[in-house]
């Protein structure tokens, strides 16, 4: 007798209708997630809608939108057309929305509705990492990646060529309003008065267009090259300040010229400043993947905590530099968890003497680097004159000798070992390596969407048990 098998009857039907929780196993992200969710408070969102008048198709449950978002996060699924279709084809995303089918364009007015809402339940989130015991604050440890736009670099347009394209857009408006003249009066004179170019309006309209486009964006690059002049001289302005208390100090005069601060009301862009016409908040910068490449996009940064590399604080900027976010993240860090960290360390982008003396002052064990190791080296040997015995050294030094002691090289060594695998886990593994939304605000809101999906991921691999509601 032949081998018997099982029925493949595709045409069969159902005498009962299945259960939704018969189609994932029990210890499934999904189910984790929507027990996530039930503990969540989401009166934000629903607080969106009290004001409508009830007219109207009914609107997807918030909890279910939320679940389809947080589960497309957590396992690399961005796109709001991708979600919909796999509300179809996958049997998670179908069972976090109970059979429901919202299309893409639904989804995505959602996240964009209440893109402020999600993002604030990153801190709801990291207290359940908190309530789990996965937040020790022994180690916190800070980086930054840089992270593409919805933009193409190809759409940016430096400060000198946009003078250039400025003339030019205005010596064709030019021409094209006296070949207009010349066709009106040349109509005029044929057919009577009221007839005109037809074509003209258009190409007007679409010149004047980018005539505007280009003006605007000239004023926020002049707007922002005044900021950073009035950052760098207060900068500069604290540099003399430190550089008058140390001479102070020894009795002794510092060599070299002092630094000067530039005049904000003078300055104005380097040629080679650029804005982008697609996404005009972010900006050119180097990758960190590729050597000498570049990105249209953002600088995104983390605090990460030790014990389960549970993210902690979270921001993005559009600096390339880091050196202004050493305390900007350890002063989020205390807000988002109610403590500071014992021990935090950042790599040498973030050395900053202003916020390491001011950090030093809430008691946090810093380990910054002060500058760039060499290949090989294990320790950051003290440069320069050394202070006299009778002198203090400066912070820097005092950092420099800290780092080269065998106590600071073995906590500084666990920095890479902290935050870098995070970065790892966010862009290779779920595949986050480009923005969906636009423009800086927005853009940090989907930033912390990925990173509180991180943190939900690491609180489900931990084994905890959420308690029923």
């Amino acid at each position: 007798m032949g081998k018997s098998f099982r029925s493949d009857d595709l045409n069969q039907s159902l005498l009962l209708p299945p259960s939704l929780h018969d189609w994932l196993p029990e210890n499934h992200l999904a189910r984790f997630l929507v027990d996530v969710v039930e503990t969540l408070d989401l009166s934000a969102i629903h607080a969106s809608y009290a004001a409508g008048d009830g007219r109207g198709q009914s609107a997807y449950a918030p909890a279910m939108m939320v679940r389809v978002l947080f589960y497309g996060y957590a396992t690399g699924t961005y796109s709001s057309r991708k979600i919909q279709a796999k509300t179809f084809e996958d049997v998670a995303f179908r069972f976090l929305s109970a059979d429901e089918h919202p299309d893409h364009s639904t989804l995505a007015e959602f996240r964009k509705r209440h893109l402020q809402a999600l993002s604030g339940l990153f801190t709801q989130a990291l207290q359940l990492c908190q309530k789990a015991g996965l937040v020790k604050l022994g180690h916190v440890a800070i980086d930054g990646t840089k992270l593409q736009a919805n933009a193409s670099k190809h759409k940016a347009m430096s400060y000198g060529r946009m003078g250039e394209a400025e003339q030019k857009l205005k010596d064709e408006i030019d021409a094209l309003l006296k070949r207009a003249e010349a066709e009106d009066a040349a109509e005029d004179a044929k057919f009577g008065k009221g007839r005109s170019g037809e074509d003209l309006p258009a190409e007007l309209a679409r010149r004047e267009s980018r005539l505007a486009k280009l003006q605007e964006a000239k004023r926020e690059l002049e707007a922002e090259a005044r900021q950073q002049a009035e950052e760098k001289k207060a900068a500069v302005e604290a540099r003399i300040a430190e550089r008058r208390e140390q001479e102070k100090r020894t009795g002794k005069k510092i060599r070299g010229a002092e630094p000067k601060a530039p005049d904000p009301d003078t300055a104005t862009p380097e040629a080679n400043a650029q804005r982008n016409f697609t996404d005009a908040e972010s900006r050119i910068m180097p990758s960190g993947s590729q050597k000498g490449a570049f990105v249209q996009g953002y600088n995104a940064q983390i605090a990460v905590d030790g014990a389960a590399q549970i993210i902690v604080a979270v921001d993005v900027i559009q600096q390339t530099t880091d050196n202004h976010q050493l305390a900007p993240m350890l002063e989020q860090t205390e807000r988002n968890v109610g403590a500071w960290p014992q021990t935090a360390s950042a790599d040498t982008g973030y050395w900053n003497p202003q916020q390491v003396e001011k950090l030093q002052g809430q008691g946090i064990d810093l380990h910054v680097a002060t500058g760039k190791q060499k290949h090989g080296e294990t320790s950051w040997p003290v440069e320069g004159n050394p202070a006299a015995a009778d002198e203090e050294p400066s912070l820097r030094e005092r950092m420099k000798q800290k780092l080269a002691s065998e106590a600071g090289r073995d906590v500084y060594r666990m920095r890479k070992a902290i935050v870098e695998p995070v970065f790892g886990q966010i862009k290779e593994w779920r595949g986050f390596r480009r923005f969906s939304l636009r423009g800086l605000d927005n853009v940090r809101g989907e930033w912390k969407l990925v990173c509180l999906t991180h943190n939900l991921l690491k609180l489900f691999r931990s084994g905890y048990v959420l308690e029923s509601c």
